[in-house]
């Protein structure tokens, strides 16, 4: 895969009901002006819409925006992503995450968070590298189905 063939497919969503999503809009245009397919859903989206979306669309990246606490829920929409059959499926937050509630997203599956100050260029460039990763892995359980 060229990386002139590679369009990472990306769902920027929220989670919750936090409704905060000028955070989420900033990250979703700027995926957008980088090159990649944005998917964006308005705020208080529930885990069952954003399985649903993510396999509707073929996702390869979930960004959650969090400026509440609406991030600890991300484990479950990690388990329900699995259980789906989308373990491939890269999943980033970004926002208001303390420390010790980082550590716990990480070890629930979650790739990365992103910190306020984390720059648009530092942000596209991961989800480029998760994107291929989840193609990757993705390609990858196709091919054992078979």
């Amino acid at each position: 895969m060229t990386p002139q063939d590679f369009k990472p497919k990306v769902l920027v969503t929220k989670i919750g009901l936090d409704g905060h999503d000028r955070g989420s809009r900033i990250v979703a245009a700027a995926c957008r002006d980088a090159g990649m397919e944005v998917i964006y859903t308005p705020p208080w989206q529930s885990i069952e819409t954003v399985v649903k979306t993510t396999l509707e669309e073929d996702v390869d990246v979930i960004g959650i925006s969090s400026l509440a606490t609406d991030h600890l829920i991300v484990p479950k929409l990690i388990k329900a992503l699995r259980e789906a059959g989308l373990g491939n499926v890269r999943v980033i937050v970004g926002g208001i995450v303390p420390d010790n509630e980082e550590v716990q997203l990480i070890k629930s599956g979650v790739r990365q968070v992103f910190h306020p100050g984390s720059t648009m260029d530092e942000i596209t460039a991961r989800i480029r590298d998760y994107a291929r990763e989840a193609r990757i892995e993705g390609a990858a359980l196709l091919g054992k189905g078979n």
